[in-house]
C-alpha cells in the first residue's frame, strides 16, 4: 500500500513516516528538505503526475512558534505567506491528488488553535514582551478544515477527505518554562509524542475509515476542555 506523505522530514513528519514504513507502506516522502517546493504549482503538478498513491497525508505547512512582534506591527506580507502555504499550496496539493487517482483518501492537518486563540500569556516569556503566535496560523488552520469539508463533499464518493487536529507535540527545541505553562491546561498533563498520532492517521490511511469523511479528529489530551 503506497501513501505519499507531504512533509515527511519535518518534526511529526519523520517520525510517522518511519512508522508507516515499519508497518509495510511504501513511502513516498515529500519535503522541502529533499528539494520540493509545494508552493510551486507546477512541481505539484509533475509530482502527482509521478506519483500515484492509495493515500494522501499532508504535514507540510508553515508554523514559527513564536513572532516577537505586536499585533499591529504584523507585516501584512508575512499573513499572506502563511495562507499561500497553508491554504493555497495545500489545494493544489489535494487538487493534484485528486486529478491523478480515481479513489483513496487525503487526510489534513489543523491545529488546536484553528478553533481556539492562543492565549497571550502562554507566549509571554518575560515582563512587556510582545511575543505572540502569528494569527495567520490559526486562521489558516481554520481555513484547513473548511477545506477539509468542502472538498470531502466534493470529491465523495471516491476520494474521502478528514482532517487530524493536534494538540502540542514534544519538541528539543521548546523552552521548558513554556512546556509548563502549556501542561497546565492539558488534562492528561502532558505534551503528546508524535508517535501518539500514529494510530489516527493510520486508521485514515485504511479501508477501516472507509465510512469517515469530511471530519476533524481533534488530538489534544482535552487541552482547553476544562
Amino acid at each position: 500500500m503506497k501513501v505519499i506523505i507531504t512533509g515527511s522530514e519535518g518534526l511529526i513528519g519523520k517520525k510517522i513516516s518511519e512508522m508507516f514504513e515499519d508497518d509495510g507502506y511504501e513511502v513516498i516522502r515529500c519535503d522541502l528538505s529533499l528539494g520540493h517546493d509545494l508552493t510551486n504549482e507546477q512541481f505539484v503538478i509533475d509530482f502527482f503526475q509521478k506519483n500515484k498513491a492509495s493515500y494522501l497525508l499532508n504535514l507540510f505547512g508553515l508554523n514559527s512558534v513564536v513572532d516577537e512582534n505586536n499585533l499591529f506591527d504584523i507585516p501584512l506580507d508575512s499573513f499572506s505567506k502563511y495562507l499561500n502555504t497553508n491554504l493555497t499550496a495545500l489545494f493544489s496539493v489535494c487538487r493534484e491528488y485528486a486529478r491523478n487517482n480515481s479513489c483513496g483518501s487525503i487526510v489534513n492537518v489543523s491545529s488546536l488553535y484553528s478553533i481556539k486563540s492562543p492565549d497571550p500569556k502562554l507566549y509571554k516569556q518575560f515582563e512587556g514582551d510582545n511575543s505572540q503566535k502569528h494569527i495567520a496560523y490559526g486562521v489558516s488552520k481554520a481555513g484547513v478544515e473548511q477545506m477539509t469539508r468542502h472538498l470531502g463533499v466534493h470529491l465523495a464518493p471516491n476520494i474521502r477527505v478528514n482532517c487530524v487536529a493536534p494538540g502540542g507535540v514534544e519538541a528539543d527545541n521548546i523552552d521548558e518554562k513554556f512546556c509548563k505553562k502549556f501542561r497546565k491546561k492539558v488534562p492528561l498533563g502532558r505534551q503528546q509524542k508524535a508517535s501518539e498520532l500514529y494510530g489516527i492517521f493510520k486508521f485514515l490511511c485504511s479501508e477501516e475509515s472507509s465510512y469517515a469523511t469530511c471530519e476533524t479528529f481533534r488530538i489534544n489530551g482535552g487541552y482547553g476542555v476544562s
